[in-house]
Order: structure tokens, then sequence, then C-alpha cells
């Protein structure tokens, strides 16, 4: 499979990276700063530079060309303004998908958090970034062709994944380690029978394979 990951230098983003070239997948990685380049080869990733904020739906559809699925993981980031949580958390990820459909990528995954809802109350930063999450994949559900799946994380630890996850479609709240999300995230890209779910994850008791097929029904 060819992978094309928005957000590609982020820490779930080069886990992925790193898990889907060890599989033997072709994995590229839209970044928005040259410099980060070299951390993509390091993982086995094909580096495009491009910025999602400004740039155009075919601009980015041209990168996604032959792409056999792809995965939104960008973020505006800890310490990021209200403004950018809406031009990238929500923005990018509405011209992401919008680029996807236009190359004709079917499978499409997206990085979402637990709480994303356009409907959240609250004045926050962390407010304004669950709104915008929401609005992202209310988007994605209702206004796109595309066979999607939307995962949820808990609370991002940076601890040495264990393997073991509870993956539902509501689990409750708990932390969850970056490489565990990034394990269930290269399962799902492959699994299209769970196109059409909001999943949440947080760490469990289950290996990441089983849980993955048994959301999908095999």
């Amino acid at each position: 499979m060819r992978i094309v990951i928005a957000g590609g230098h982020g820490q779930i983003a080069l886990r992925l990276e790193r898990l889907l070239a060890a599989r033997g997948d072709e994995v590229a990685g839209i970044i928005r700063r040259a410099e980060q380049a070299d951390d993509l080869r390091e993982a086995g990733a094909e580096p495009l530079v491009c910025d999602l904020e400004s740039a155009s739906v075919e601009e980015v559809a041209g990168l996604l060309e032959g792409a056999d699925g792809a995965v939104f993981a960008a973020g505006a980031g800890p310490g990021s303004t209200a403004g950018r949580k809406d031009t990238v958390d929500r923005g990018a990820a509405v011209l992401f998908a919008d680029a996807a459909e236009r190359a004709g990528v079917r499978r499409y995954v997206v990085v979402s958090s637990m709480g994303a809802d356009p409907a959240h109350q609250g004045d926050e930063i962390f407010d304004v970034y669950l709104r915008a999450k929401g609005e992202a994949d209310a988007y994605v559900r209702a206004r796109t062709g595309l066979d999607w799946t939307i995962l949820r994380p808990g609370m991002l630890t940076n601890d040495a994944g264990t393997g073991l996850v509870r993956l539902e479609a509501s689990t409750g709240r708990g932390t969850v380690p970056r490489d565990d999300v990034a394990a269930v995230l290269a399962e799902l890209v492959e699994t299209p029978a769970t196109a059409g779910l909001t999943l949440e994850l947080i760490s469990g008791s289950t290996p990441v394979t089983v849980a993955v097929r048994a959301i999908a029904g095999n």
C-alpha cells in the first residue's frame, strides 16, 4: 500500500511511518518545513513539503495521487493560538479530506481527540480545539464519500507501548501511549471493514490486532 500522512513530523506520525515502512508499505509524510525531511527519511517515509494552511485542494490532491490510503495526523500543537486550532485542526482536516476525495483515495483515517464535539462549550484554548476537531470529524462523516474511520485516543503519553488496548465506540476516559496509537492506526488503515466507525482508544488488555479485528466484526 501507498499511504500518505498529513502532519508527517508529528510524534504519532513518525511512529506510524516507522511501523508502515517496516511492514513494507510505501509511506509519504506531508510536512510544513523542509528541515524536517531527514527525520521522515530516517523513519522510512518520503517527505512531501506542503503547508496545509495555505495550499489549495488541487495541490494537496496532487500529493495524494496514487495513494491507497490517507491518514490525517496533523495538529496545531500545544501552545498554538485559537486561530490556528481553526486553520489546522479544522481547516486543514477539511482540505485534506476534500483532496483525498478528489485524488480518488478511498481509505481515510483521522486522528481526532476524545471529547471532540462541534457543540463543546467553553472559551479556553482546549475548548476551541475540541470544537475544531469535532467540526472536522462531522465534515468527514457528512460531507464526503470517503471510507473513513475516526480514531479518538485518550490522554497521550510517551510511555513505551504495551500493544494492549481498549478500542470501542465509547471507552471512557483514560491514557494511551503514542506507540499504541500508532500501532492501532497501522491496523486500521488496512482494515476497511472499520469504515464508518468513530472509535475511542485507551490502554487495555486486548492485543492491538485482536481489538481491531473485533471492532471490524471479523
